[in-house]
């Protein structure tokens, strides 16, 4: 038996080629639902950030610099509910991600879900829930494997 840790991508291509099917699928929802790239990559960033994951706090970090998003404003993306440097929208996706990162039984999801509706449409709800599984898949996917940081 081999001790390596296996890269899954690697071992399975087909269940990754479709995992990356899922998240082209997704990002499509988000911009026909009229989320920016800025906001998908915070989404994805935020999770990452969460969950530890190295790989892809390395990848989205860029995509998030060429999306627009201010260099200042990632700094301080695990400190959103401390600053006015978010938007509503914003807030409201990040939220949304951190309740479905974190599976708290104590946090209210229907009252989280109601103070997104203020914010975001019923498309734009599903589309950031949609961006935040799927990073929450691929943070395991990649922590699973040990994949490298990427370096640019």
């Amino acid at each position: 038996m081999n001790a390596e840790r296996p890269y899954i991508d690697k071992e399975h291509p087909k269940v990754y080629g479709a995992m990356l099917k899922a998240a082209t699928a997704s990002r499509t929802a988000s911009h026909e639902a009229g989320l920016g790239d800025d906001l998908i990559e915070m989404v994805n960033i935020r999770v990452s950030q969460i969950n530890g994951c190295p790989t892809c706090l390395s990848i989205h970090f860029p995509k998030a610099l060429k999306a627009g998003v201010e260099q200042s404003t990632l700094d301080v993306l695990p400190a959103w509910r401390e600053t006015k440097l978010f938007t509503d929208q914003q807030r409201a996706a990040l939220e949304l991600a951190e309740s479905l990162t974190v599976i708290d039984p104590t946090i209210d999801r229907q009252a989280v879900n109601a103070r997104a509706a203020a914010h975001l449409t019923t498309a734009q709800i599903s589309a950031v829930e949609w961006t935040t599984t799927l990073i929450n898949a691929f943070n395991r996917i990649s922590i699973a494997s040990g994949h490298p940081v990427i370096k640019r």
